[in-house]
């Protein structure tokens, strides 16, 4: 192998390394990861929360094995991929080895050790947004309409994905009028592709159409609970924070997009993020929304360097400046310190405001590491009740919250089906068959109205059990037995699904 393959393996060898490294074994997978795993079981051409790729994977990952291992490999693998783009962009653009060295050494050390730890649509999305800007970078170079029909693929897999990449769209259609390229949309092979794009994700517009578009009205809700919360200032801090190794050569990128004349070409890229940028920020999009812009710009800007750097001192400076902002970082960024041990050290995550929840107050772990505690707690113990019951193949499991009902199904040894009437759960309950025997699992502090509300409907209720994981977000969550339905409950169920639907 040359000099150069060897490094890029070497880089990809240390991805997957630290994506495991940066992890401790005390951790269970994160809530959101057990409802994208659990979409494994009902395959469908959309769902309420994502569309169907992340389903596809979670159906692949089921053939391996479905163990934690094999979860979260596919995450580091869609971030290993996205620095093997970054490198074949930075030798699109004519980089040397170290530029490619600069730029992949930028990707690697960012928030995507975070993101790809993550069974989520999110580390697709970015692979997906850094690949549509290659391909767009091919065509500029070659001509060749084979890289349109390929810029479409990508669009539409990562359609599939997440409706998030409309926005790079969103950014680069003007920033395409405002250049020389924008004869490209009098290219009859651009609407060629798209009418292919188009028949790619037409399965999906289809199934949005059918469930009266869902999309739509979860970007409602999703505005009117979150996203009228964000703060358009804090949108942009949170854009530095994750590139900040790496913030010094996205500048020199769009700096050298505007006078490097090498890079000349490509300046419609440094509209298109001006564009992407000012259409999530009108939207008030969460900040991370906006990660997959970045790594081509760690590829322009690592090619300007290294046409302008050549004393090695100043090379190595560039090549270390990453390494060295990952450092603190790696401190309090990543869960790969057992929950104890930042207990022990939780001054220095207060004073970057880390233990602060959604709630507003400090808690004694940062939300998204205790969002990854008393899962498999919480399964066993389901799992002990349901072996418990009499005739168990008629029992319901109904559950609060999605964590809840993908955990359980996840962990659990008994035949179990858990449901919710949150996210996509609900249109998984099977109503075919009348249920003699409830489990519910509730947030804690419901116990009263609980026993006292459905209680009435069965011979026999008791309390089995409680999650008790220190530091778990789900602390106190309580396990309710509820034996022998006096009633058939079906129809009540049946009622509450209608409701929470519209």
């Amino acid at each position: 192998m040359t000099k150069r393959t060897v490094l890029l393996v070497g880089f990809i060898v240390l991805k997957f390394a630290l994506q495991y490294v940066l992890i401790d074994p005390e951790y269970d997978l994160h809530r959101d990861e057990y409802l994208h795993l659990d979409q494994a079981g009902h395959p469908a051409w959309g769902y309420l929360s994502v569309p169907p790729f992340t389903s596809w994977v979670a159906q692949v990952i089921r053939w391996l094995g479905n163990s934690t291992n094999v979860v979260r490999f596919f995450p580091a693998f869609f971030g290993a991929l996205t620095i093997l783009v970054v490198w074949k962009t930075v030798e699109a653009l004519d980089g040397k080895l170290f530029a490619c060295v600069l730029a992949t050494t930028g990707v690697l050390f960012s928030v995507l050790l975070r993101l790809n730890q993550l069974f989520q649509p999110n580390s697709m999305d970015v692979l997906c947004w850094t690949t549509l800007y290659f391909t767009l970078i091919k065509y500029l170079n070659t001509k060749r309409h084979r890289w349109l029909y390929a810029f479409a693929v990508v669009f539409a897999v990562g359609f599939l994905n997440k409706y998030n990449v409309v926005f790079l769209l969103i950014g680069l259609v003007p920033a395409l009028l405002l250049t020389e390229h924008r004869r490209l949309l009098l290219n009859r092979h651009v609407y060629l592709a798209m009418g292919v794009s188009l028949l790619l994700i037409l399965p999906n517009l289809l199934w949005q159409y059918q469930h009266a578009f869902p999309v739509v009205h979860h970007m409602q809700l999703l505005a009117k609970t979150q996203l009228v919360n964000v703060s358009r200032v804090d949108f942009f801090k949170e854009q530095v924070l994750f590139f900040m190794g790496s913030i010094l050569l996205i500048g020199a990128g769009l700096y050298g997009l505007l006078v490097y004349r090498p890079l000349s070409t490509y300046r419609l890229f440094f509209f298109a993020l001006l564009f992407t940028l000012a259409a999530f920020v009108y939207f008030r999009a969460k900040g991370y929304y906006a990660i997959g812009i970045y790594p081509i710009y760690v590829a322009f800007g690592a090619v300007f360097i290294a046409a302008r750097t050549t004393a090695v001192w100043l090379r190595t400076a560039w090549v270390a400046l990453p390494v060295l902002l990952f450092v603190p970082l790696y401190r309090v960024a990543f869960p790969n310190k057992s929950p104890a041990e930042i207990v022990r050290q939780s001054e220095r995550y207060k004073r970057l405001g880390l233990l602060r929840w959604e709630d507003g107050k400090d808690h004694a772990l940062p939300q998204d590491f205790a969002d990854m505690l008393g899962w498999r707690e919480l399964a066993a113990k389901v799992d002990a009740a349901y072996a418990r019951l009499p005739d168990p193949g008629r029992t319901l499991v109904l559950c609060d919250n999605y964590g809840q009902a993908g955990a359980i199904n996840y962990y659990a040894r008994q035949p179990i089906k858990a449901v919710t009437f949150n996210a996509d759960y609900i249109n998984w309950f099977d109503l075919s068959k009348p249920y003699r025997h409830l489990i519910r699992i509730k947030t804690g502090g419901e116990t009263a109205e609980e026993l006292a509300e459905t209680g009435p409907l069965f011979a026999k209720a008791s309390i089995a059990d409680s999650v008790k994981s220190t530091y778990a977000r789900e602390r106190g969550t309580t396990i309710f037995v509820f034996e022998s339905a006096r009633v058939n409950i079906n129809p009540r169920l049946a009622n509450e699904i209608e409701q929470e639907r519209w």
